[in-house]
């Protein structure tokens, strides 16, 4: 990529380079969809071609939903949670404790309640029985009486567990982690990335596996008559689930999934699920629903208690039907959730020596661990690892001298794939995950023998930058930062993670006001004034005290910038603002 306006290396140390883009196409994109150049710029740069324009405009379910039936075992598992339904069986749910696990778990019992299936759920808890089902957990939901366990988000590796069910309960996994191997001896094993899967669906959150689950079910009894004397539920309605799972779970926001968040924001925004509609209201979330409300707002809080608190309790939140029961269990959760932001700072404080040292000593992976580290929050810790050091990342927590952890990943280097091997060469008492996240279970006397193979698998790593560069893809002025622009790059979105939004450069723009915000006062706000007479607002986010704060602080020389161009929303105004990343001096 070639370097962008000169900057090798900005106020933040990082090089900045344009995003690669096809000019015929952009060109032919602007012209025929009457956008600015500028958006057919970051369409083009984004693979979108001519012909798939109008769907990446507006991803309908319509276009885009693909068949269930193209994942292996699907008409398998919805014939029998359809004989579920038609005879009336006890049905339980065993979801995972994380936000993906709880939309997951949420989604499948809303819908088997609509059928008519008063369905129970399980979560194990994170400290006294970890990921996955468990052979103690499966047995009771067993001895409870249900005739049909249903895994989400869990269970394609949890062969001795789930075999405690057979002969007594059938078993049905829906899940989407990583398969090293045969899928447990079940009825059905839906999961686009077992390795003999040809769905091509590997980007699916389990929330997305459970969406096409349910949708191939109702297809099912709709083929059974089973609907002809009751009304059809409207499965749409179970898409503010998806779409807060897929932004969560950090998975491709393109193709189906994207269709999946647009139309999930759509009904987010009717607030009529109490739970998220409670939580809305404690955050003062007032603006129309985005990605980032999905993942900042909603997202740690549903999280929280699966963390450090009762395991169920997101799941419970998202199926509450009472407002007043609602309220009540999301006060909870943001009370959970501002006690892990306490324990995640005192563990990412030490997490961060220590990712300081064993960077100097040239690993490819950074595997940090504590005695007493909350096992809750390792898997934030290790994101923020990630990000400070652009290297694969994974903490652990140590108690009794075992060591529960979780890691993150960079694009390019697949951590899921090295913990994989690592609990094949029997380093690991537990281990699994995906591509960009994975969570693993040691004696801690092995760590550095684990440490050893991660660095060996993921050797590339060591060759990263200390700071990810910083990827433009345009420049504009200060006066040409409109909020007509700013509504037409909004228009792209949402973005997460595989559709980042898209970062501009403010070329020559002077710092005329600064002041300090927020409550521990690392927000910096500024007025911007161009070489062109424009003017903008911007804002910096956890600026620090470094040279790019030192900039931003006071009134000086020109500077380029580097951020994001927003729509504002303030006591119903809506304005444009810039919300900068990085900064380097003309």
């Amino acid at each position: 990529m070639e370097i962008a306006l000169g900057v090798e290396r900005s106020l933040s140390g990082r090089a900045w380079y344009w995003r690669p883009y096809e000019g015929r196409i952009a060109a032919g994109l602007s012209q025929r969809l009457g956008l600015p150049e500028l958006v057919g710029r970051l369409m083009a740069a984004r693979g979108v071609g001519l012909d798939a324009a109008q769907d990446f405009l507006n991803p309908t379910l319509r276009a885009l939903l693909p068949d269930p039936s193209v994942l292996l075992d699907m008409d398998a598992a919805a014939a029998r949670i359809a004989d579920a339904v038609a005879r009336g069986e006890r049905v339980a749910v065993y979801a995972d404790y994380d936000v993906d696990g709880a939309c997951s778990g949420a989604i499948m019992l809303h819908a088997l309640r609509q059928w008519g299936i008063a369905a129970t759920h399980y979560v194990p808890d994170r400290l006294a029985e970890g990921y996955g089902p468990n052979g103690p957990a499966i047995a009771r939901l067993v001895a409870a009486g249900a005739n049909l366990i249903i895994c989400v988000d869990c269970g394609i590796a949890a062969h001795e567990a789930l075999a405690v069910a057979a002969g007594q309960a059938d078993v049905v996994v829906l899940d989407h982690h990583k398969s090293d191997g045969a899928p447990p001896r079940v009825v059905a094993a839906v999961n686009p990335n077992r390795f003999d899967c040809p769905s091509g669906l590997r980007q699916l959150c389990a929330a997305g596996v459970a969406f096409l689950a349910v949708v191939a079910i109702q297809r099912e009894l709709r083929r059974r008559g089973f609907f002809a004397a009751r009304p059809e539920p409207d499965l749409r309605l179970l898409l503010d689930l998806v779409a807060l799972a897929t932004v969560c779970d950090v998975v491709p926001l393109v193709g189906v999934n994207r269709a999946l968040v647009v139309q999930g924001l759509r009904v987010l925004a009717r607030r009529e699920r109490a739970g998220m509609a409670a939580l809305l209201d404690l955050a003062a979330a007032r603006d129309a629903p985005s990605a980032h409300t999905l993942g900042f707002v909603l997202g740690p809080r549903i999280n929280a208690g699966g963390r450090i608190a009762a395991p169920d309790l997101g799941l419970r939140l998202l199926t509450e039907a009472d407002p007043i029961t609602a309220r009540a269990m999301a006060e909870r959760l943001d009370s959970v959730n501002r006690e892990r932001q306490e324990v995640e700072a005192g563990v990412l404080a030490s997490a961060m020596r220590q990712a300081e040292a064993q960077r100097e000593a040239g690993h490819a992976v950074l595997l940090l661990h504590g005695e007493g580290w909350h096992p809750g929050v390792v898997g934030i810790v290790a994101g923020r690892v990630r990000e400070r050091f652009n290297r694969p990342a994974c903490v652990a927590g140590i108690a009794e001298g075992v060591a529960k952890g979780s890691g993150r990943s960079v694009p390019g280097f697949d951590l899921g794939a090295a913990v994989i091997a690592a609990r094949q060469a029997g380093l690991l008492l537990a281990g699994g995950g995906h591509a960009m996240a994975a969570g693993f279970t040691i004696e801690a006397r092995h760590l550095p023998a684990l440490h050893a193979l991660l660095d060996e698998a993921l050797a590339p790593a060591r060759d990263l930058p200390d700071m990810a560069p910083m990827v433009l893809d345009g420049a504009l002025t200060v006066r040409g930062a409109t909020l007509d622009l700013a509504q037409s790059v909004a228009g792209l979105g949402p973005f997460g993670a595989g559709h980042d939004e898209p970062v501009l450069a403010l070329t020559r723009a002077r710092v005329v006001k600064a002041s300090r915000v927020g409550r521990e006062g690392t927000t910096i706000r500024t007025f911007l004034q161009g070489e062109d007479g424009g003017r903008l607002k911007a804002v910096c986010f956890r600026a620090g005290d470094g040279p790019l704060a030192a900039a931003l602080d006071f009134p000086g020389g020109a500077l380029n910038l580097c951020g994001y161009l927003r729509t504002e929303h303030w006591q119903d105004q809506v304005g444009v603002g810039f919300h900068i990343l990085d900064a380097a001096r003309c």
